[in-house]
């Protein structure tokens, strides 16, 4: 059989249990030139939340009943395609489910570079990793003697985007909400400073780390965060906004930054972006980025919890900030 998760009901504020439902389908078999995929990992991402609401975005929203959409990476266990032969492992936009049929076309397949680990894939070289990748390098385009400012920093997209500011030879600081992640950044992803936003007063934290101003603030939270960053933009500002997750799970009026007028002040750019918008330069990430992996200039961690059934659970953490890096399911060894 196949398990599969249903999109239930519209979450109402917080995710619940019950805005799911799994079921048990007949195991599929693959046609001409298709391909089996056992699922081995399934990724969940903040913006899963946003896909499950009825409101038209980037993407089209989920409808009542229709598979969960999600990441995943897995293995090739029947082939008709010399492409994937039997033990390749691809990833792709599999869903919440436990096998997928795909030609490499239907379901675009994207083999696993040689002598990396999947997980490290699915994050490092998968989503999360483009959107760091695209929103650093190519709207922040931080440079030697910047001060880099990164929000959720601990998690599966900042951490990757302060790293890469890193190598730029930017100076980083990171924000993170328990002493275990600012440990984490500075003693082994190298940033400069960390900033444990739940314990510190964070504009008095961000000015004396930033005491010349924020050249490149990359922001995953919005909310008052984003409101102490643009009152420390320096002069010529890159403001790269890429998610926002104190808002995703807020009913009523979503507040917005008050002190926007000091993008003028500074003559400073705030920029918002989809990481799909530079999928024909995927390649090129992937390429970049698994040689920072190979050399070891690029560090990574997983959070993985265990059990197809707990795919859900995983989600509803993301916003509780129990993750460190990449948040991951283990479906199958």
């Amino acid at each position: 059989m196949n398990r599969q998760f249903l999109l239930n009901a519209r979450p109402v504020g917080d995710i619940k249990q019950t805005d799911f439902k799994m079921i048990e389908t007949a195991m599929p078999e693959p046609g001409a030139d298709e391909v089996l995929v056992q699922v081995q990992y399934l990724a969940v991402e903040p913006a899963m939340r946003g896909w499950m609401e009825n409101r038209a975005d980037y993407v089209a929203p989920l409808e009542i009943g229709d598979l969960m959409r999600g990441w995943g990476a897995g293995k090739v266990i029947e082939s008709n395609n010399a492409r994937y032969p039997v033990g390749t492992i691809v990833s792709g936009s599999f869903g919440w489910q436990e096998y997928v049929v795909s030609d490499g076309k239907t379901i675009p397949l994207q083999a696993v570079p040689e002598g990396v680990e999947t997980p490290a894939s699915m994050g490092v070289l998968g989503i999360t990793g483009m959107t760091a990748y695209f929103g650093m390098l190519h709207i922040g385009k931080p440079v030697a003697g910047d001060t880099v400012l990164v929000s959720g920093a601990a998690g599966a997209t900042g951490s990757v985007a302060g790293q890469l500011a890193r190598i730029a030879g930017a100076r980083v600081v990171g924000m993170a909400g328990t002493k275990e992640k600012c440990d984490w950044l500075t003693e082994e992803l190298g940033y400069d400073a960390a900033i444990n936003y739940r314990e510190e007063d964070v504009a008095a934290a961000v000015k004396q780390h930033c005491p010349d101003g924020i050249n490149v603030y990359y922001d995953n939270v919005g909310g008052e965060i984003l409101d102490i960053a643009l009152a420390r933009i320096a002069t010529n500002a890159r403001v790269v906004i890429c998610g926002g997750i104190s808002r995703y799970n807020l009913t009523g009026e979503i507040p917005g930054p008050k002190n926007y007028f000091n993008l003028v002040f500074r003559r400073a750019r705030m920029e918002g972006f989809i990481c799909g918008d530079y999928a024909s330069q995927f390649g090129e990430a992937v390429e970049v980025l698994s040689g920072y992996l190979k050399s070891g200039e690029l560090k990574h961690r997983e959070t993985i919890l265990d059990g197809f059934e707990n795919t859900p659970e995983a989600l509803k953490s993301l916003f509780s900030g129990s993750n460190m890096g990449k948040q991951l399911v283990r479906v199958a060894d």
